[in-house]
């Protein structure tokens, strides 16, 4: 179970403040919120958005990884402004690594699974440059981790189908 750290505690204060939609996008939809495990709370949000049909499909999810990715890197700052260095509650970075992690694959329930897995492992353990990200403050940091993972999930499931199968 992820505790809390005494900084997401803070109450909000006129040096940062976030508005419900703010909240709403990083928080995945409220999943961040989910008192055990938030990062996998948040991917599993992720991989209900996939669950829409189509929405696999490069025209869909690129752009929305596009719009979240730039929407959920200022929702991010700006909680982390209120709730300390990169809050437990901020998972938007995991939907959109799990979207990342899926993107270009066949939509196939194994395949899912195993991103899933690999992603989830990918950003516990951090593999370089993901854990030089994690180290730093802001948005665009929170985001860019787990952009990596997401790459990095991406890369060994695309080399498992078309290299080593």
């Amino acid at each position: 179970m992820e505790e809390r750290s005494p900084s997401e505690q803070l109450p909000e204060t006129s040096a940062g403040r976030a508005s419900f939609l703010d909240k709403l996008i990083s928080t995945g939809f409220g999943s961040g919120l989910s008192p055990i495990a938030p990062g996998t709370a948040g991917s599993v949000v992720g991989l209900l958005f996939y669950g829409i049909d189509g929405f696999e499909k490069p025209y869909i999810i690129i752009p929305a990884i596009m719009v979240f990715f730039v929407w959920g890197s200022y929702a991010a700052g700006k909680m982390e402004k209120v709730y300390g260095h990169d809050p437990s509650r901020v998972v938007i970075d995991e939907v959109i690594g799990m979207w990342i992690s899926l993107v270009f694959l066949p939509k196939r329930m194994l395949l899912v699974a195993i991103g899933f897995l690999v992603f989830r492992f990918l950003d516990i353990f951090k593999p370089f440059p993901a854990s030089y990200f994690d180290k730093k403050h802001g948005g665009l940091s929170i985001m860019l981790d787990d952009v990596i993972c997401g790459i990095y999930a991406n890369v060994l499931i695309q080399l498992y189908l078309h290299i080593l199968k």
